[in-house]
């Protein structure tokens, strides 16, 4: 069995084992790594040696940690990474260079249709009948956005929606509001295989899955981070947010979406959004009157050119052909906009 994993913001790690009779054997580490002493690798592969095949990535790390050596330094690799590797092994988790990526980046669409779309898309890859894709959203519309389990009344300011032309809609992933004006974010999409998350626990495939986003901004000269359970942050505070959404029904598959500020009126943000200053302390600023722009500000780029070098930093790492979506999946989306995300009953199910 083979597994690897990406720490975030780290190495890989590769892990080669057999499971025989309920534990593991022939265990096997390797990654590109760094470790001191040599012989802690050996002292790794002991660790995990005759070690029972369901014990979790947790308990796998303190096995290792009790047989290191004293003084062990680990650079780009934690204990609880060589864990979730196993697990991944075990699982026959697949990688992200084992698919065909398609890219769908089409132009400006309305809110319900959004949601609808990432609906659709991710059940066909589920279904095995669309490959794993990175959908990049245009906004036809200002919107908010709410969370599948957020009160409608509690989130948004209907009065101040309605006066500011502000479309709400509710996604089926759960998480905090989006406050949306055309131009001013960056949304993308991930419908990805179950298997490809496979070993992970919710909070690790996050992280997992905003990894290459984080190279991208690095490439960028921003120095940005996971912080859990879903948020992207940097030193100017939060710069996105993620939320999922598991779709069951053949092989399975998850919906990873991201929104990212890049140059946001916080102002009308907070007419329209019930939030305090406290919510907006992460998100790069402390006033109200001012805008939230960390991706304007600290790149220095046009949106389209940030959403071009994202975009070719995902095909650098794992090829990515151009796509679209079908006729059918957008016959089925503009009706499932119709019928539900444009319903009072879908998005004030939670009044």
């Amino acid at each position: 069995m083979h597994g690897e994993y990406k720490v975030p913001g780290g190495k890989l790690i590769v892990v080669d084992l057999d499971a025989e009779d309920g534990v593991l054997r022939r265990v096997r580490v390797a990654g590109d790594f760094f470790l001191e002493p040599d012989d802690a690798l050996e002292a790794i592969d002991r660790a995990l040696e005759g070690a029972p095949a369901d014990t979790d990535a947790s308990g796998l790390a303190a096995r290792i940690d009790a047989a290191l050596p004293p003084g062990t330094q680990l650079f780009g690799l934690t204990t609880e990474g060589i864990g979730v590797a196993v697990r991944r092994a075990l699982a026959h988790a697949t990688d992200w260079t084992d698919y065909a990526w398609q890219l769908v980046h089409d132009g400006p669409q309305p809110p319900e249709l959004h949601m609808a779309l990432d609906e659709v898309l991710t059940a066909e890859v589920a279904a095995g009948r669309r490959p794993p894709t990175l959908r990049v959203w245009e906004w036809g519309a200002p919107a908010v956005v709410i969370g599948s389990f957020q009160s409608l009344r509690n989130e948004v300011d209907a009065g101040a929606a309605e006066r500011h032309g502000i479309t709400v809609v509710r996604r089926i992933s759960g998480g905090g509001a989006m406050f949306i004006e055309p131009g001013n974010t960056i949304t993308y999409s991930l419908s990805v295989p179950e298997a490809l998350v496979k070993g992970l626990s919710f909070t690790d495939s996050y992280a997992y899955l905003d990894d290459w986003v984080l190279g991208a901004l690095g490439d960028m000269g921003i120095k940005a981070w996971y912080q859990p359970l879903n948020d992207i942050a940097t030193e100017a505070g939060k710069i996105a947010g993620a939320a999922q959404k598991r779709v069951v029904g053949g092989d399975g598959a998850v919906l990873h979406h991201v929104t990212m500020a890049y140059d946001i009126d916080a102002e009308k943000m907070t007419e329209v959004l019930r939030i305090g200053r406290e919510k907006l302390s992460d998100k790069g600023t402390t006033s109200a009157k001012k805008r939230v722009d960390p991706l304007r500000r600290q790149t220095g780029l046009p949106r389209a050119t940030v959403i071009e070098r994202m975009i070719g930093s995902f095909r650098e790492r794992y090829g990515l052909a151009e796509g679209g979506v079908t006729d059918d999946e957008m016959a089925r989306a503009r009706e499932l906009a119709r019928t539900k995300f444009s319903s009072a009953q879908w998005t004030a199910r939670v009044p």
